[in-house]
Formats: structure tokens, sequence, C-alpha cells
């Protein structure tokens, strides 16, 4: 993986937006395009059609070991060094916060600040909106010796996606969907997956899934969800609809909806029979959900559960914000992560969450001071973890 020095300036830029550095950082980024086009020595998927398709996408899904257990994409919040603290915790692969391909191809400011990878951050799927084939296309060449997916988001049910004619809005244009898998799957080297919603119709979303898979999709991530179902806590998500699609094709599928803890990922592997899970919001709560780990809204009062002694939110952020010193990232993403991890925190202590809001210019000391002085309160929320002792004793 090669690595450039990026020198910041940051002019026009509100202090949120500033990397969480000095002017000066070393950050390991994607190579120019002509120099990614360089590193790239296997064919384009293009010579590829109908069976030796299907074949090519299971054994490249089997050569990464089949990952069960993925952080979905997530807009500012699924970011490298959040990737990482969600790896640490057993998570196998994860998606990057979906990337604007427009501006991805135009705007070098924004690749350096949007994007970041390592050598450890493997497998990865760089996700991608768009809605010109060419414009996407270009992009995805710019990063497709760093990932084991070029990903295109096709779930996005968000106002700025309607605006932007991007995302789920792109269902009422499934001829322009095909183009977009097509361009992708028929000229880069490495696979290319989608992630979408299902239609309120089931033989709509499997007629879509399998349009899909025909197009060159080679994964596809199932939210269920309608477009017009943006809230999870309200809506719960149709695993019967993924189960459905799971058996409509012949490409590995994922499930993304209702992974809260890790025995939803069981129920919903069992349910689905899918190759796979993506879990967002609940990932932002509790990073080490993949681990068994769970917060107290699902682990107080759950039986076989019990404190555990050692882990628990904030600690979760200082080893996030560890990862954050060594590869720097916009201040608002960490401030969006404090907010989620220590929301039932601030919630104790007001007074706390109301000096960090007033912090115009975030530094890790004032962080790390935050933290002690949570704890110096008295405030600790523990993570829940299942009582194997007295399990193992009551068999």
């Amino acid at each position: 993986m090669a690595t450039k020095t990026i020198n910041l300036n940051n002019e026009d830029i509100e202090d949120d937006d500033c990397l969480c550095s000095e002017t000066t950082t070393t950050c390991t980024i994607p190579l120019d395009l002509e120099e990614t086009q360089s590193l790239v020595l296997n064919r384009p998927n293009g010579y590829l059609k109908g069976e030796s398709r299907i074949e090519r996408a299971w054994s490249h899904w089997k050569k990464l070991g089949q990952p069960k257990l993925i952080v979905a994409p997530m807009v500012d919040n699924s970011e490298l060094p959040f990737r990482l603290l969600c790896r640490k915790y057993g998570a196998d692969a994860a998606y990057t916060p979906m990337l604007n391909s427009r501006l991805f191809t135009e705007d070098k400011k924004y690749r350096n600040m949007e994007f970041t990878t390592c050598k450890e951050d493997r497998p990865l799927f760089i996700q991608f909106c768009a809605n010109n084939p060419d414009t996407l296309l270009e992009a995805a060449r710019k990063v497709e010796s760093y990932c084991d997916y070029v990903d295109i988001n096709f779930g996005c049910p968000q106002r700025i996606a309607k605006r932007g004619n991007y995302g789920a809005f792109l269902m009422d244009n499934l001829s322009l969907v095909k183009s977009l898998v097509e361009k992708l799957a028929n000229n880069l080297t490495v696979p290319v997956s989608c992630k979408i919603r299902i239609f309120p119709n089931l033989q709509d979303t499997l007629s879509y899934a399998k349009m899909l898979e025909d197009a060159g999709c080679s994964l596809l991530a199932v939210h269920g969800r309608t477009r017009d179902e943006k809230d999870g806590k309200k809506f719960r998500a149709n695993w019967e609809a993924i189960k459905a699609v799971r058996n409509a094709v012949r490409i590995p599928v994922l499930a993304n909806g209702n992974i809260r803890h890790i025995d939803d990922v069981d129920s919903c592997l069992e349910a689905t029979g899918a190759d796979g899970v993506l879990s967002a919001d609940p990932l932002l709560e509790n990073p080490a959900l993949f681990a068994g780990y769970r917060t107290a809204e699902w682990g107080l009062g759950s039986a076989g559960m019990k404190e555990d002694d050692k882990l628990d939110q904030a600690e979760l952020l200082i080893e996030y914000l560890r990862f954050c010193e060594r590869y720097p990232v916009p201040w608002r993403i960490i401030r969006s992560h404090v907010h989620k991890l220590l929301g039932e925190w601030f919630r104790i202590q007001p007074s706390v969450r109301e000096d960090f809001n007033k912090q115009y210019k975030l530094t890790f000391e004032f962080l790390y001071d935050l933290v002690n002085r949570l704890r110096e309160l008295g405030v600790r929320i523990p993570l829940y973890v299942k009582d194997t002792e007295n399990t193992i004793s009551a068999n």
C-alpha cells in the first residue's frame, strides 16, 4: 500500500471539516488514476459471461474467507478509524461511507478528506453513489486496487439522495441502474457489489435482484425495508423478503436490518439463508457488537447476561480516538461518534454534554479529559456479555 503526505491548507473550511491533526499529516490514500492503473494486472470482468460470472463471484467471496459480520456503509460514520475499531471487535469486513462519484473524480481535497485506508483495512467495500456511468467508472478506477468490491449505493432513502437523483431513488429508473452496474462490471478488475432496498411488492424486488445479477453484480446486500421506511426503530426489516431474494439469485447475498446484538446475527442468518449480515446504527453505539458485547438496552435484565467489568463505551471511545490520532479524519466525524457512543452518559451528566457542544474547536486533549471528567463524576454504563460461568455450572 502506497502512502502520500498530504499538505493541508484549511482555508475556506469550517473547523469541524478540518482533519484532526496539525497542518501536515501522513495518510494512506488511493494513488492518482495513472498510478492506480499501472498496478492493475488482472483482466477486466467484461470477458466473463453467464455461468462464468457466477463462478467468479463465488470464487472471490470464498477467497475473502466468506465474511459474515460486516460494517454497513454510513455517511460520515464508517470511516477508517471506526472500521478499524469494529474490526478489532469481530467485524470480518467493512464498507466505506458513501462517496459521491462526481466529487471524487473532480475534487482532490474531497478524495483526500473523505477516503483513507490501510493494509489492515480488508476486506473492504468502497461505496459510491452515482447517476452517470462514465463518471462512476472514472471514480471506481481510482480505487479498485485498494478494495475487494466497488459498491454502488442503490439504497439511500434520504432527501439529499432524491435531490441528487441517486441511491434508492434510482429504483424509479431501472434502465439507468442496469447501465451503472454493467459499466463497472465490464470494465473493472475488482467485482461489483450493489446495496439495495426492497420494493413494496415482492415480485418487483425479485425482478430487481435478478436484473442486477444479470447486469454483472457479484454480491448483493439487501436492506429489508422499503424506500419509505426510513426509521429503523419504527419499521422492522423484512427478513422474509431477503430470504426470497437469496433463493432467487445465485450470487452471495448479505442481509441488512434488525442486527442489534450478536444473537440477531444468528437469527437473521437462519431466517434468511444469507451469506452474511450488515449492521449500521447499533454499531455506532456499540462498536464491539460483533464480539458479543451488548449495550444496556439489550443486556440489562436479559437472561444469561452479566455486566462486563473492563469494557464500556467510554473505553471504546478512547480506542477510537487513538485510531484517529494515527489515521486523521475530519473533526465533524469524531464529534458525531462522541455523541453516539456517549449519548446515554451525557443524559446522566447533561452539563458535560453542554460543555462538549460549546467546544467550537475540538482537540484530543479535550476529548480525553471529557472521558476522565465523566468517570470522576461516577458515570459508568456497562456493556454486557454472556455469563459463561453460570451457563457452564447450570449445565
